[in-house]
């Protein structure tokens, strides 16, 4: 590891500490690694490093435990101990050594002494910043250190006497992007822009999904990518009708619809795209009047996208396009204001517009703040990603609508000013879009 990158992760406890200290000197947290599971057999899952811990320390090895102590300003690592055997099997270990040296550990044990270490980690400490929940197994272990650390108590020593989520100080921190978060996500964004762009190119008629999916998949890797930021959805026809359609196998045919949603991780940031195009480069009119609107409501919300504003403020600026828009083509009758009252919308677009984007693609970080939805503030990153959806079976539209499904989504920085879209670089307008399917 770099040392910029070791400075960042030093940076970034220091700042936790801090902030924890400020509530109570006495406290220590504790995070766990993200578990290993088994796919099938021997055979595991492509591991992932939790979001928090990657986020303090840069070490994506799995079965580390972080260990930091507000008030002596510490940091305790717990991590597999190297093993020539199994690291020829599985490749390196950076080891009890290796996490002093290049990650930031002022002490560090192997994991096996997970048990014995923890409970002297917690004496005289009054406050645990723990999560618990997330990692059952893991629970059981801080449960046994406070026990254990409880039963010194005839020796003289305090122990914790309350738990506090940990995400109540770093989440907040998470939430608000500084120039290094940036920079990951930005890149993470160029490269899925490439990926969305190269299959627009090369998308025809008679193509499966699956072939789509390959070549978006190809160019993250290609490009630096570690791994997509969340399961691909490219669904033609009236699987794009399919919020969270998976399969990825059908042919496509032409005059249909392809809409992808897909996006990269770079350095751990997520990028969440989707961009709606047509299999043999044109638009159908139904199509194209579809495909307006959820564009209009969209350039809505980015709009609303600044400072003061609020996620639900967004919405409602999609909400009211798309419910005009509904009414103009006929698909919605009645006073535009009331069935924005009665949400009649929803059969069409039924989900919300935004969430907060970073380590994980669904990012961390409250939405609301004393029961209000939260003022957006400079440095926060979310997704404007509006649509219509008409399902093949809706017998109150006509016909020649019928299995339509469009969603356009970019990635949103909040600043001073004005929105700054990640993804901008991606066509997006009916020409454009036309344009780059040719």
């Amino acid at each position: 590891m770099c040392t910029c990158h070791s400075e960042l992760y030093g940076k970034r406890r220091r700042a936790f500490l801090e902030a924890i200290a400020a509530n109570e000197p006495d406290s220590v947290a504790v995070f766990a690694a993200a578990p290993v599971f088994t796919r099938n057999n021997d055979v595991e899952h492509e591991y992932r490093q939790d979001s928090d811990l990657f986020y303090l320390t840069g070490f994506a090895e799995p079965g580390t435990v972080l260990v930091l102590d507000a008030k002596e300003k510490k940091t305790t690592m717990f991590v597999r101990p190297r093993d020539p055997e199994r690291e020829t099997w599985d490749g390196p270990r950076a080891g009890v050594d290796g996490v002093k040296a290049h990650f930031g550990a002022d002490e560090a044990f192997t994991t096996d002494k997970v048990a014995e270490e923890l409970p002297k980690l917690f004496q005289n400490k009054k406050r645990l910043y723990y999560r618990l929940g997330p990692n059952r197994a893991f629970d059981d272990k801080i449960l046994e250190g406070l026990d254990r650390a409880r039963a010194r108590g005839r020796l003289g020593f305090s122990w914790p006497v309350e738990i506090v989520d940990p995400g109540t100080i770093l989440h907040e921190m998470r939430l608000f992007k500084s120039s290094d978060d940036l920079a990951s996500m930005r890149r993470a964004a160029d490269i899925t822009a490439e990926a969305h762009i190269r299959a627009m190119k090369a998308t025809k008629p008679g193509m499966h999904e699956f072939q789509v999916e390959a070549m978006l998949l190809e160019t993250f890797r290609m490009h630096g990518s570690e791994r997509p930021a969340y399961g691909s959805i490219v669904g033609s026809g009236t699987n794009a009708t399919i919020l969270h359609y998976r399969l990825n196998n059908r042919k496509m045919e032409d005059g249909e619809l392809l809409l992808i949603d897909a996006g990269c991780e770079y350095d751990y940031y997520a990028s969440d795209v989707t961009r709606t195009f047509p299999v043999g480069g044109k638009f159908t009119k139904e199509q194209q009047a579809i495909y307006e609107l959820v564009l209009d409501a969209q350039e809505a919300g980015i709009d609303k996208t600044r400072k003061g504003s609020s996620l639900e403020q967004i919405h409602a600026a999609c909400v009211e396009v798309i419910t005009r828009g509904l009414v103009k083509l006929g698909l919605l009758q009645g006073d535009v204001d009331q069935l924005i009252k009665e949400d009649a919308h929803k059969p069409f677009f039924m989900h919300k517009t935004s969430h907060w984007l970073g380590m994980d693609v669904h990012d961390v970080g409250n939405y609301y703040v004393g029961g209000k939805a939260r003022p957006l503030e400079p440095g926060m990153v979310l997704t404007v990603e509006p649509g219509i959806y008409i399902a093949k079976d809706n017998d109150k539209v006509a016909p020649e609508w019928r299995g339509i499904g469009v969603r356009i989504e970019d990635d949103i920085l909040v600043t001073d000013g004005d929105p700054d879209n990640l993804t901008k670089q991606i066509p997006k307008t009916v020409a454009e879009v036309q344009s780059a399917c040719a």
